[in-house]
């Protein structure tokens, strides 16, 4: 590495303000450049552009639906986990995009869409749970540090500000997971998908959705073949990659499932009459 790009990083440091690692929830090392507060306030004005240009779901059996999921999976995430209020907010997007997706700060989006693929309370679980999974692992943290220390027109104080220019803004909320909507997305790499996928199932086990249901979704997906949402059947891993990881992950999940249902969690969903 040039001198030029030690300074670089040096900036970044800088101006983000962190520490160039930082450690996941499964112990794994990353790099993570930019602050918490910074991401959070990036989620936040995401999710704020998404509303003003979609449009929110007023069926009220629907909202119902994903909110009890949601509610369920949010209950069991660790202590201190996700945004610094511990304030989560869940929407359905009236979108026939099969897409769900969870961004820094605490904000929840699925797509009506969604709701044609997975067909149970469990399914909507494993989705949630994976996605959730995405953000308390810093996912989208670590893979916008690695774009940004790749491409060094990105300057750490346009960051920083959040005044990046416009195709920099774009790669920023790609990086967040909803760039299908800016017409980029940063890929999550196999270890992200594999660390989202271990992590939800064991997250809608603890709250007592049945873990086994995690690996049905991606059977589903399998089954779907091309039918089924281009971001969630990410090449990397492959549907029976990750249906064996997740088999893999299960004797975990059903000690985890046991203990939850031995203590009485049975998240009652109903999903809505109009999608079964």
């Amino acid at each position: 590495m040039g001198h030029w790009r030690f300074r670089a990083l040096g900036l970044l440091l800088f101006g983000l303000g962190v520490a160039a690692c930082s450690t996941t929830m499964t112990g794994r090392r990353q790099l993570t450049l930019i602050d918490d507060d910074r991401m959070d306030a990036m989620g936040l004005a995401a999710f704020a552009s998404l509303k003003q240009q979609g449009e929110l779901s007023r069926d009220p059996m629907v909202n119902d639906y994903v909110e009890c999921v949601a509610a369920a999976i949010l209950e069991v995430i660790p202590d201190g986990a996700g945004p610094k209020n511990g304030k989560w907010e869940a929407l359905v997007f009236d979108d026939p995009t099969p897409n769900a997706f969870a961004l820094p700060g605490g904000k929840i989006g699925v797509h009506t869409g969604m709701l044609d693929v997975v067909t149970t309370p469990g399914q909507l679980a494993a989705v949630l749970g994976h996605e959730v999974g995405h953000v308390l692992l810093r996912h989208g943290n670590e893979r916008m540090s690695q774009s940004i220390l790749a491409d060094t027109a990105v300057s750490a104080s346009s960051v920083a500000a959040g005044t990046a220019a416009p195709e920099y803004e774009r790669l920023i909320v790609g990086g967040l997971g909803v760039g299908a909507q800016y017409g980029v997305l940063l890929p999550f790499s196999r270890k992200h998908e594999v660390e989202a996928d271990q992590v939800g199932q064991i997250f809608m086990a603890q709250a007592g959705f049945y873990p086994v249901e995690a690996i049905t979704l991606w059977q589903r997906m399998a089954e779907l073949g091309s039918a089924a949402p281009d971001q969630w059947r990410s090449t990397h891993p492959s549907d029976e990659t990750r249906i064996a990881r997740l088999r893999a992950n299960l004797p975990r999940a059903m000690r985890d499932y046991e203990k939850a249902r031995t203590a009485g969690k049975d998240p009652r969903c109903v999903p809505p009459v109009v999608y079964e």
